[in-house]
């Protein structure tokens, strides 16, 4: 009898036993694990911050996009992974060499665009969908358009979950537009080619807004055009920098990047800004000044950074072609001079001339600086020799005082690549 009682109750301890850790291990999880009403939080907490200091700080005035960018949840339209990133300043990938667009330019482009709400506007380049995400609220309806399917299709799916119901997408050649719904009241391009197609003049009514960015892969300018006359008038807004287009567009462009001789367009700052006060070659302008003195260390002018809000933007970037196959290292270098200049909000908030490397899917894949730069000095050369990634295919050069306060100021910015 006792013989046969010992393995069930050695079972039914076991047992209890078991049951035990389970209940542990359900609360511990309860205890440590942030629920999704915390998740959501801490995305609406990075969300506004990002509007207040990236929209908002950045110029973008219009409430009801201000609004929307608040309300649409950047980081549903990104893979998981990129979560953290979602509501940084930055573009990010989204997969067959395409990015999510950055918040501001996002917020720039709506803005630009003036919708209203019995607005129908044409997207050309769906991609991940957050752009036509912010218009929904907007306007009456948006009609999107994304080339590569598999992008098309998983963004489709995106504003069909989140329930953006006057969204409507399609997968084809945007290029070629949407005949079936024109006229269009407004029309927005989020890649760029070399000219205006015509089936998107054609398509637009009479009186009818686009936003595109137009120019060479590397050397884009963002232009706001109103239909007159069935010929469009043109407003040059600012220098941007949009991924490559897929396809035939892209490959038939007249000026082709020449990625085995990277160099930095008007490093000298001596071409003069454009009437509306952005500066030539570069883009993405924040807090800076364009300016003419003797004291400028190699030509008559250079361009200085100057903020008071620690944390707060100031700089220029350029994008360029690079390919690691072909270029082993670059020397980086240029003239600086800082001026009172201190620490951001975090110690790594400082000056510095620095360039990132990216791959043909445009993930992140290297970086380096010269810097960073702090107190007050005099005009001085600083240069360093950075190694290329093997798997490099693009990078963009940085320069300014990156949440720090003071001014800085630099000029003859250049790239010198050696071969592999």
């Amino acid at each position: 009898m006792q013989a046969g009682r010992f393995p069930r109750i050695r079972i039914a301890r076991l047992a209890r036993q078991i049951f035990g850790l389970i209940l542990f291990i359900t609360w511990f999880a309860t205890m440590t694990l942030p629920s999704s009403a915390q998740f959501r939080e801490s995305f609406e907490t990075a969300r506004k911050r990002m509007v207040d200091e990236v929209i908002i700080g950045a110029g973008v005035q219009d409430p009801k996009v201000i609004a929307a960018m608040r309300s649409t949840a950047r980081h549903e339209f990104v893979a998981a992974k990129y979560h953290p990133q979602a509501y940084f300043d930055m573009a990010l990938p989204i997969g067959d060499s395409q990015t999510i667009s950055s918040p501001f330019i996002v917020a720039y482009m709506t803005e630009s665009l003036d919708p209203q709400p019995t607005d129908r506007v044409l997207e050309i380049g769906t991609g991940s969908g957050y752009q036509a995400a912010v218009l929904s609220s907007l306007v009456r309806d948006v009609y999107t358009i994304e080339i590569v399917e598999s992008l098309g299709k998983r963004a489709e799916r995106t504003l069909k979950r989140l329930r953006y119901d006057n969204v409507h997408t399609k997968v084809g050649d945007g290029f070629l537009g949407w005949a079936e719904h024109a006229p269009f009241d407004k029309i927005i391009v989020t890649c760029s080619p070399e000219k205006v197609p015509q089936p998107l003049i054609d398509q637009l009514r009479e009186g009818g807004l686009i936003v595109i960015p137009v120019g060479e892969r590397y050397q884009q300018t963002l232009y706001l055009m109103r239909k007159k006359d069935g010929k469009l008038e043109s407003e040059a807004l600012r220098p941007t920098l949009f991924v490559p287009m897929t396809g035939a567009a892209e490959n038939a462009r007249e000026v082709k990047p020449d990625p085995a001789n990277p160099r930095v367009v008007n490093g000298t700052f001596e071409d003069p800004p454009a009437a509306n006060g952005f500066v030539s070659g570069w883009y993405y302008q924040r807090q800076m000044e364009w300016k003419t003195s003797d004291e400028a260390p190699q030509s008559a002018h250079y361009v200085e950074f100057s903020n008071e809000e620690a944390g707060r933007s100031s700089h220029l970037l350029q994008g360029l072609p690079i390919d690691g196959r072909r270029v082993a290292e670059v020397e980086l270098s240029a003239w600086v001079k800082a001026t009172n200049v201190y620490p951001g909000n975090h110690p790594e908030e400082l000056p510095a001339v620095a360039i990132s490397f990216y791959d043909e899917n445009r993930q992140d894949v290297g970086r380096d600086w010269i810097g960073p730069f702090h107190g007050t000095s005099r005009w001085d050369q600083k240069s360093k020799t950075v190694r290329v990634p093997i798997t490099a295919r693009e990078a963009i050069v940085r320069i300014g005082l990156f949440g720090a306060t003071g001014a800085f100021a630099v000029d003859d910015v250049k790239l010198v690549p050696t071969a592999r």
